[in-house]
């Protein structure tokens, strides 16, 4: 029996005989369901009208669908000496696109920053062997797909080795969580933030939401939360939702900025 993913999100529903009635990311209030209703496709449907594409994003590989697919949303592969921590997921995996992944050290972990991007977490951990896949605990509701694989991480920090930690800092979410990886930018330190703190179009700044389709701005009290999260962490990168979308250089005093400049706008 098929696998479907939602259209709107990239979320994978379990195999069953025939689409889901509904995804409970998309119902929720920051994403929306699609003016026709809402739709499915198989994963076989998914893998003939799109291919997956690797290539570099500011020093990082990222993989995508091409055309364009859900949200957009990419993956980026932090690199470890023991393979490469997937961060946030796509919806599909096929076999060039594992065998690229694979020749780059294939994967030791993978880590969401939030539901929209849960998309073929199984797929994937079960193509490099059962690798873990990070989910913060206070967002399960929202697995459309429960799989063995997952671990459902408590608290406000998870170290998935010495250079990577998962960061909780809601937000977007209750269970909202950024990368942060200590030998990024030649050692001086990247945020991967998602769309929890989403890099501006300038590339100048991020700004925060809680729900972008939705126009729903982040109240004051959640952004300085996300600020007091990420302060005592060293950062000059930061690694946005989407291709290109990222700061290069600068991005700690960034953020800090676009911190007084958004909780001033809101005011």
């Amino acid at each position: 029996m098929p696998l479907w993913t939602c259209e709107i999100c990239g979320a994978q529903f379990p195999n069953v005989g025939n689409p889901p009635a509904s995804c409970v990311i998309c119902e929720d209030e920051r994403q929306f369901v699609n003016w026709k209703g809402q739709t499915f496709l198989t994963r076989e449907e998914l893998a003939r009208g799109h291919r997956l594409v690797g290539r570099d994003d500011l020093g990082l590989t990222g993989i995508g669908l091409e055309p364009s697919f859900a949200i957009g949303q990419r993956a980026l592969l932090v690199p470890q000496g023991d393979g490469c921590v997937m961060w946030d997921c796509i919806p599909l995996a096929t076999d060039e696109a594992i065998q690229y992944v694979a020749a780059l050290g294939g994967l030791k972990a993978i880590a969401i920053s939030h539901p929209h991007y849960y998309g073929a977490v199984a797929d994937w951990s079960d193509t490099f062997g059962g690798v873990p896949v990070y989910l913060h605990a206070d967002d399960r509701a929202f697995v459309t797909r429960p799989h063995p694989s997952i671990v459902h991480w408590a608290g406000e920090s998870h170290r998935i080795s010495d250079d990577v930690l998962l960061l909780r800092t809601g937000g977007h979410f209750a269970g909202a969580t950024m990368l942060h990886w200590q030998r990024g930018a030649e050692g001086s330190g990247a945020l991967l933030t998602g769309d929890i703190a989403q890099v501006t179009m300038d590339r100048r700044f991020v700004s925060f939401m809680y729900s972008y389709p939705n126009y729903m701005p982040l109240n004051a009290a959640a952004v300085r939360r996300i600020a007091a999260a990420v302060e005592p962490l060293a950062f000059d990168r930061i690694y946005g939702a989407w291709w290109g979308r990222n700061i290069a250089s600068g991005a700690k005093a960034a953020f800090a900025a676009s911190v007084e400049r958004y909780v001033a706008a809101i005011a």
